[in-house]
């Protein structure tokens, strides 16, 4: 596949919403903190987006917390008590992200900003600019043989058709894709898989298709101007979809699906839980253990 030279080297990440679903848990820390194996959930997207080449990078987070902040700082005293106990190995990952990435910035989303998925980009116009940038969810994950490589080929089209987004997508099963937003597709010969609108959350019978808009997006600048006129939604919350559906209208949408890898989502306990087993199951240090594990259990289930 050829790619297109375009500079997305911007990378922003939602992680200030209350996560209700987790509490009590995450009365003390983001849900975004909440650990996939040995690492929080938000450290396999900031490692996605500096394997898509991605080097500067800021988290929105909740207004008074710095958790997220502290986890990504580098902590002398426990370097040191690694490396006097020969375990320097186990921050291992957090110093490919020191040394890889070029930027990583918190901001703090301010409490005159309503609350919905569309107001982080907001919160991070000053460090955004004028600039295209990688946009994704907090609690979405995808499961791929190099991380990185879906949001590389959400950069190559927007680098090959400058559309106003170029959104994620996955096919869901029928039965759940009263779940999330549902994407409406146009045959066009120019743009492939142009999408039209995408609406939430909608019956089966309803929904225009079961390929769901996933939490990972490459966003024009455009998109201030739309959020600048844009009123609240239900909730009164700022909604990015009625933004993707406005440069849709306007301009040019387009929903690429996963093809070399995995979506999931880690919203509620359940699909959090699923998350894990699938990303232990893509180890081979740990697949053969647990899958004797998985195995043990359903011939216990059967009995």
């Amino acid at each position: 596949m050829r790619y297109y030279h375009v500079m997305v080297t911007k990378g922003l990440i939602a992680a200030a919403g209350r996560g209700t679903r987790f509490l009590p848990v995450v009365k003390s820390y983001p849900k975004e903190l909440v650990a996939i194996l040995e690492k929080p959930n938000i450290q396999y997207l900031v490692e996605e987006l500096i394997g898509a080449g991605v080097n500067e990078i800021a988290i929105v987070h909740r207004h008074g917390d710095s958790s997220i902040k502290r986890y990504f700082t580098p902590d002398k005293e426990l370097e040191d008590y690694l490396e006097k106990n020969n375990k320097k190995e186990f921050l291992n990952s957090l110093r490919e992200i020191w040394k890889k990435a070029k930027v990583l910035r918190f901001i703090p989303q301010g409490r005159s900003l309503p609350y919905g998925n569309a107001s982080p980009i907001l919160a991070a116009k000053g460090f955004l600019k004028d600039d295209p940038f990688v946009f994704m969810f907090g609690d979405d994950l995808i499961l791929e043989p190099v991380a990185g490589g879906y949001i590389k080929k959400l950069i190559n089209l927007y680098g090959k058709y400058s559309p106003g987004i170029v959104l994620g997508a996955q096919e869901v099963p029928w039965s759940e894709i009263n779940r999330y937003a549902s994407i409406e597709y146009v045959k066009d010969k120019k743009y492939p898989n142009r999408a039209v609108q995408v609406l939430e959350k909608l019956e089966k019978d309803k929904a225009p298709s079961n390929i769901a808009q996933i939490g990972r997006f490459v966003v024009s600048s455009k998109i201030f101007s739309v959020l600048a006129k844009q009123g609240l939604s239900r909730d009164n919350e700022l909604w990015f979809a009625d933004a993707v559906n406005t440069l849709a209208k306007d301009d040019v949408a387009i929903a690429q699906p996963v093809e070399n890898g995995r979506w999931m989502t880690t919203g509620d306990p359940l699909r959090w839980l699923k998350a894990n087993i699938d990303f232990a199951l893509a180890r081979e240090d740990l697949r053969g253990e647990i899958k004797e594990f998985m195995s043990q259990k359903l011939k216990i289930g059967k009995n």
